[in-house]
């Protein structure tokens, strides 16, 4: 039942940044938006998506499933990380290229869906492993659901915004 609540918050994040993608272009996917003649350094698609994809790694080993089909790589996890900075990518060759980023992204957050809604309710009131964040979060669940929920919709919303600047419009 508790898996089913995050999930629940999960899939409706996924679906909004499933349509968000809607006419986003590889040579615009790591790019700042530009207004005029003024660059927004804001996190890009590119930087969004590659920075969420790392967090399903987390869900998946905390509720006890295996972690080794969405486990990040060194190179995402120095490219996306809460402390890597979003750079304009303006040749293409800072940051993988979209249709990588976006797989990673979808079928990280589909595994985490999965193995939440598989998960038995007690792993949920287990105590947060991640220390830093066990103030805010104290159980495995509460971590989870900002994860698959006020943490993704901060960004997708994000993303939302960059789209805009873009002339993309919303989605």
């Amino acid at each position: 039942m508790i898996g089913q609540m995050i999930a629940d918050s999960g899939q409706l994040c996924i679906g909004y940044a499933k349509r968000l993608m809607t006419g986003v272009t590889q040579e615009q996917f790591a790019r700042f938006a530009v207004v005029g003649d003024t660059v927004i350094e804001s996190n890009h698609p590119a930087f969004i998506l590659g920075h969420l994809s790392l967090y399903p790694c987390q869900v998946l080993e905390q509720v006890g499933a295996n972690t080794s089909a969405v486990k990040p790589s060194e190179k995402y996890d120095a490219l996306f990380s809460k402390h890597a900075k979003c750079l304009d990518d303006p040749n293409g060759t800072l940051y993988p290229p979209m249709e990588e980023v976006v797989e990673k992204f979808f079928s990280s957050h589909g595994a985490a869906i999965e193995a939440l809604l598989n998960a038995d309710d007690a792993v949920f009131s287990t105590p947060n492993p991640t220390e830093h964040l066990r103030e805010k979060f104290s159980t495995v669940g509460s971590l989870h659901g900002f994860y698959l929920s006020g943490h993704m919709m901060l960004h997708i919303g994000q993303f939302s915004a960059w789209r805009r600047a873009m002339g993309l419009g919303p989605a």
